[in-house]
């Protein structure tokens, strides 16, 4: 039996401009997504239930890549998730991050050999192919390698470079440089508190909001624009561990995200109410819903005035690790 876990992850920054080439990062958080693989006899099953492929199609995904050992023979998959559902923050990308490592091991390659490109490569397909072609791999990379990740168009001078990602979507080639941001050890003196709204981010609706202001306004792709400069000011401050400047570009971005229509009242309103004990405060993904994010030296404080409006909490640290598989007899 092979138990593997990844983390979910929170936008800081960039979320719907990196629809439209600018650079996006992310942070693994320290909510989990663990997966406990064996063999059954029982057939194909999953959390103690027959599999259905069009319940789970994240998982069959990863699956049918990676399962060939012992002629395919059945596994039994159980998975607990301590992210709060259809929050945007990244659970089926966990999923597939932790089930195509747990295999791995399976298969024979060791804890510490682990290919963490391989794995992010492969739960980027597989999350890809579940939703019919689309994907990013902001996520999955983030759950796999864990910290913080930076997206880009480019090779960025101000983080490591770790791999090109390529896909074809709707019959057009996208590329993205994967890119790891170092974080100082003064950043772990602030914590990220997630206030869930309670309602879904509905992603493709709210890409799609923002496509159709773009047509109607073109003007508008001047806040695209100057979000990716608060992405790249962002990454710049989180690798200097500057908690001040780093809550100041997160400011700018939920103003900016405001003003192109995807914040909505439930998320502005705890925005507005971790302000006053946060550095600062924003939506994190698609919005119209889902989840905020504040960076707060008071977690506690922040978090209360968060359920105070209205809003469910989890506290993290900035930048989990990533991937892990353990074994057990």
């Amino acid at each position: 039996m092979v138990l593997a876990s990844a983390p979910g992850k929170c936008i800081l920054f960039g979320e719907h401009a990196v629809v439209y080439g600018q650079p996006a990062v992310a942070v693994a958080i320290d909510a989990r997504i663990r997966v406990k693989i064996e063999k059954s006899e029982s057939g194909w099953q999953i959390d103690g239930m027959k599999f259905d492929k069009s319940r789970h199609p994240h998982l069959d995904a990863i699956l049918k890549r990676m399962w060939t050992g012992d002629g395919g023979a059945p596994l039994s998959v159980q998975i607990e998730s301590d992210l709060f559902g259809a929050a945007g923050l990244g659970s089926s990308a966990a999923i597939c991050a932790a089930t195509a490592a747990g295999i791995l091991h399976i298969r024979g390659t060791p804890v510490d050999e682990l290919p963490l490109r391989g794995i992010a490569t492969t739960a980027h397909l597989a999350e890809a192919e579940a939703q019919g072609g689309r994907a990013s791999p902001i996520d999955t990379s983030t759950s796999t390698l864990g910290g913080a990740v930076f997206v880009s168009d480019k090779r960025e001078s101000l983080a490591e470079w770790k791999y090109t990602r390529d896909l074809r979507i709707d019959g057009v080639q996208r590329t993205w440089e994967i890119h790891s941001v170092s974080l100082p050890q003064s950043l772990q003196e602030a914590s990220l508190v997630i206030g869930f709204t309670g309602r879904p981010g509905p992603t493709s609706q709210m890409v799609a909001k923002v496509a159709d202001l773009l047509k109607r306004q073109p003007e508008k792709m001047e806040d695209i624009e100057r979000i990716g400069n608060v992405t790249r000011a962002g990454a710049t401050a989180l690798s200097l561990g500057n908690l001040q400047a780093v809550g100041i570009a997160m400011n700018e971005c939920h103003r900016l995200l405001q003003g192109i229509g995807v914040s909505d009242s439930d998320l502005d309103r705890m925005v507005e109410a971790a302000l006053p004990t946060s550095l600062g405060a924003k939506m994190t993904g698609a919005g119209g819903g889902g989840c905020m994010i504040a960076l707060t030296q008071e977690p506690r404080r922040t978090a209360e005035a968060i359920e105070m409006v209205g809003g469910h909490t989890m506290t993290s640290r900035l930048g989990a690790p990533g991937v892990d598989v353990k074994t057990s007899d």
